[in-house]
């Protein structure tokens, strides 16, 4: 096996990591082939297959890949924080009870 073509077990995760793993391998033009598999649905590991056109080592084609998911989960939950504040910007105020 070569450093172009390796395989990768993702301990404690399950479809929901292969399958995002597995997407943004696949839209790196030097990954040529990608794919992801549980070997037990018992178990928590997914095992990802990447192998590259040579350019990149398989290695570096993860890490890229991981760094890319890194960067869609902060866009998301920067957005959602923005989301949030601007809504409870439109909120009225809380009326105060009155006092007795």
């Amino acid at each position: 096996m070569s450093v172009y073509e390796k395989t990768f077990t993702l301990k404690d995760e399950d479809h929901t990591m292969g399958n995002a793993v597995r997407y943004m391998l696949n839209k790196n033009p030097q990954v040529s082939l990608c794919g992801y598999s549980v070997p037990h649905p018992m178990e928590t590991s997914v095992n990802v297959r990447v192998q590259t056109s040579g350019e990149v080592t398989a290695t570096a084609a993860m890490r890229d890949a991981l760094l890319d998911i890194i960067s869609v989960c902060d866009h998301v939950n920067d957005t959602f924080d923005a989301a949030v504040s601007a809504h409870a910007a439109k909120l009225p105020a809380p009326m105060e009870a009155d006092k007795k």
